[in-house]
Parts: C-alpha cells; sequence; structure tokens
C-alpha cells in the first residue's frame, strides 16, 4: 500500500455520518477499520494493515500488553464507505474523539486520523519548530 497523505475538512451530520475523501480511499479501501487513535483522534486502517497491527499487538505477552490490547482492539470497528463514499463513525468512537461537524481527516502514512477540528487546530498549535527539528535529527530531510 502506497502512503496515505494529506488533509482534509469534511463536515459530520447528526447521525454520525460522514464523507470520507475519495483520494483517501483509493488507497485504504472502501471497506476499513476505525479505531481510538492516540492524541484525542480517531485511527482508521486498511484491512490489510490493521491486522498486521493487529497480530503485532496480540504477540505482546498480556502482562506487559493488555492496556494497548484494550485500548487498540476492542474499539476497533470495520466500516464501509455507501454510494456517496459516507461511513457511519459508531457513537462511542464520536464520543471518544470529540467529533462533532467539522471534521479533519488527514493521511498519516499508513493510516488516516480522524479529528475533531477543533482539537486539530488546537494540536498543531502547539508544534514548535524546535520539537520537528529534534525529530527530524538524523533523518535525510
Amino acid at each position: 500500500m502506497s502512503g496515505l497523505r494529506g488533509s482534509f475538512t469534511q463536515s459530520m451530520d447528526t447521525k454520525g455520518r460522514m464523507s470520507f475523501p475519495a483520494k483517501l480511499r483509493e488507497t485504504i479501501g472502501e471497506k476499513f477499520v476505525i479505531t481510538r487513535g492516540l492524541g484525542g483522534c480517531l485511527f482508521a486502517y486498511s484491512l490489510e494493515v490493521f491486522e498486521r497491527k493487529e497480530a503485532a499487538i496480540q504477540s505482546v505477552p498480556m502482562s506487559k500488553g493488555l492496556t494497548m490490547q484494550r485500548f487498540f482492539l476492542s474499539w476497533a470497528c470495520e466500516v464501509e464507505a455507501d454510494k456517496q463514499g459516507r461511513i457511519l463513525v459508531p457513537q462511542n468512537l464520536r464520543e471518544f474523539a470529540k467529533l462533532n461537524k467539522e471534521i479533519i481527516v488527514t493521511g498519516v502514512a499508513d493510516r488516516v486520523e480522524i479529528w475533531d477540528k477543533a482539537l486539530w487546530d488546537e494540536f498543531n498549535n502547539n508544534i514548535s519548530e524546535e520539537d520537528i527539528m529534534l525529530q527530524m535529527e538524523g533523518l535525510d530531510i
């Protein structure tokens, strides 16, 4: 699977349906898995990538990985885009990510992140160039 990239502003209706960008669906597929993410967003993975992540998480002994298993796997939900390219985000995941009407959908390498726009803006406003430079050390960028 080629890398997922780009950010898209979407809307969510009162039933929890949102358009999932066609550009990202081309890569992730019409059917994929969404689950809790880190930083207040949701993660979305293609079925293939999610199965690899699930196997990796399950390979960790329960004594060390139980919290991680519960965090990612117990919230995982398979979704499928309808003919209009919309998905239904389950209520429990909408509540976790505090999703309202304005949504940001962004491709991040092997996953898509789904953010409430206000939380996305807050996250981005707190990034410093110094942090990015430190993370880039040793990379040929």
